[in-house]
């Protein structure tokens, strides 16, 4: 019996879809959160960020789960805390009270079950009776379903006897199983509603919309939009939401058709915005435009809190790119954006940052009514690595104006405006550490169409130790982006103006959370 049953075991692990024989017995919250304590203050510190979230220690992408839960923000992520590589992913948690200082609490989930075992995947969290439930993506050889795990204190989570919750035979005919993932769940009247994303037979991607009583037991409702051979081979991280009395719906899209020469994201957040048909369950989309035009902003996620903001997040990185940390060893990848509040103004997105990081600027530069003609010029105080600087400049009379930004003898990083196309250019070729991709020739820089308004260009710029970020025209446009200067110091900020620019107010502030 022994001989017989030995073999008849080995092929059940290797035909049946992942089963218990595939958990890793050693992917525990327990386990992770004991490496983390061992070896969070072994990593290098020189690229880490000042004012943005961050884990600890380990690979970080996608933020999940993010809501607002007995008086403070709760933000998970996809997270390995073993090395800064995408696998073995848990999902991390931190929390925070003003959106700026986090503070990291214990690994919320790890991929212990056979249907996560090979990853717990992107998902959201809602609130039902006093508990934190959590709905996330199960992730297991060729197979992905959704799961529920449930907490009462918000910290420790329990994964459901009921798991999973969806599956392969709550998809539509079209609907590969395989990429079948990342459910965001919200409540309206008295049903639950979760849309998630699956690839169809043909490549495109498509958002799905189910309903629910009780979190557990859910029903198909329908095919909510469907993508085209040109918006991408894959839909992620669906959030619908309303907001200004609009529906918006943001999506993550993997490989959009761009021309060779398009200084355009290929991965990428798109706004779609629009009027929600709830009885048939589809999206009637209105307009539709990219959400950051810079190089690393992807998986967005929002929330609402008690001040009835919506509030989004990102993952400040991007796939198909190199990743400098982990390959110098510093043994981290990876941040989230600075958190930034919607709106909708004339049908489309704009963004600011969050009040509350005004509360750390320390203001050390004011300057009104300079003139620049032909000439580069640098400002008493207005340079940094770690700070916010706002500029209003009239450019009636200028061909180009270019900033140059954390800049020395040898990088810098360059954004530029162009009066006759009025495009804005983010260009970090020359910005220290080269980081290359694989699908986009234009790595190095991306441009936005951004209009003067009474022939004004206002920016409002973040810089990080290894970021920036770009809100143009008060939050209209954003560009974000990685950069990973060698030299020290590399905090010059350069002004130089191709004909006449009058720059009407320009501040500088250190940022400091201390």
């Amino acid at each position: 019996m022994v001989f017989i049953g030995i073999p008849i075991l080995l092929t059940l692990c290797l035909y049946i879809q992942k089963s218990a024989c595939d958990v890793d017995p050693n992917l525990t919250v327990e386990n992770a959160n004991a490496f983390i304590a061992e070896n969070k203050d072994t990593i290098n510190q020189t690229y880490r960020l000042k004012y943005h979230a961050m884990a600890p220690i380990g690979w970080i992408n996608d933020p999940n789960g993010f809501i607002f839960f007995q008086d403070e923000y709760h933000l998970f992520y996809q997270y390995n805390p073993y090395n800064a590589y995408p696998n073995k992913i848990h999902w991390g948690h931190m929390k925070s009270k003003d959106l700026i200082h986090w503070e990291d609490l214990p690994v919320a989930l790890a991929p212990d079950q056979d249907y996560d075992s090979d990853g717990v995947f992107s998902g959201s969290a809602i609130v039902k009776d006093g508990k934190l439930y959590a709905m996330y993506t199960g992730n297991s050889g060729d197979r992905q379903v959704q799961c529920i795990a449930v907490s009462e204190d918000g910290i420790s989570f329990q994964k459901i006897d009921q798991n999973p919750v969806l599956d392969a035979n709550s998809l539509p005919s079209n609907a590969k199983p395989q990429d079948f993932r990342d459910p965001k769940v919200f409540q309206r009247g008295d049903l639950y509603y979760v849309v998630t994303v699956s690839k169809t037979v043909d490549e495109t991607g498509q958002v799905l919309l189910y309903q629910s009583t009780d979190l557990i037991n859910w029903e198909f409702k329908s095919i909510l939009l469907e993508g085209t051979k040109e918006q991408g081979i894959m839909w992620e991280c669906p959030d619908l939401f309303e907001l200004d009395g609009k529906d918006v719906l943001l999506l993550s899209i993997i490989q959009i058709a761009r021309s060779g020469n398009d200084y355009s994201n290929i991965d990428s957040v798109v706004e779609f915005i629009g009027e929600m048909n709830w009885d048939e369950g589809k999206f009637a989309v209105e307009s539709i435009k990219e959400l950051d035009h810079g190089m690393d902003l992807y998986a967005t996620q929002t929330a609402t809190d008690d001040k009835g903001r919506r509030i989004v997040t990102a993952w400040m990185n991007m796939w198909g790119r190199t990743y400098p940390t982990a390959d110098l060893g510093d043994g981290w990848v990876g941040a989230m954006i600075l958190p930034r509040e919607l709106h909708i103004e004339d049908g489309f997105l704009v963004q600011s940052p969050v009040s509350e990081i005004a509360s750390f600027y320390e203001q050390v530069a004011e300057y009104t009514n300079v003139t620049l003609t032909d000439q580069t010029s640098r400002f008493h105080l207005v340079s940094g690595e770690v700070g916010e600087m706002e500029l209003q400049a009239n450019l009636e009379n200028t061909n180009t104006f270019t900033i140059e930004l954390r800049a020395n003898d040898d990088e810098k990083t360059i954004l530029s405006y162009d009066t006759e196309s009025s495009e804005l250019t983010l260009d970090r070729t020359n910005s220290g550490i080269s980081i290359t991709g694989n699908e986009n020739p234009q790595v190095f820089a991306r441009k936005v169409l951004a209009p003067l308004n009474d022939n004004r260009l206002k920016l409002q710029v973040f810089l990080d130790q290894s970021s920036v970020e770009v809100f143009v025209n008060d939050g209209r446009e954003s560009l974000t982006a990685n950069i990973y200067p060698t030299k020290v110091p590399s905090d010059s900020i350069r002004f130089t103006a191709e004909g006449t620019a009058l720059i009407e107010r320009l501040t500088f502030s250190n940022i400091n959370l201390d």
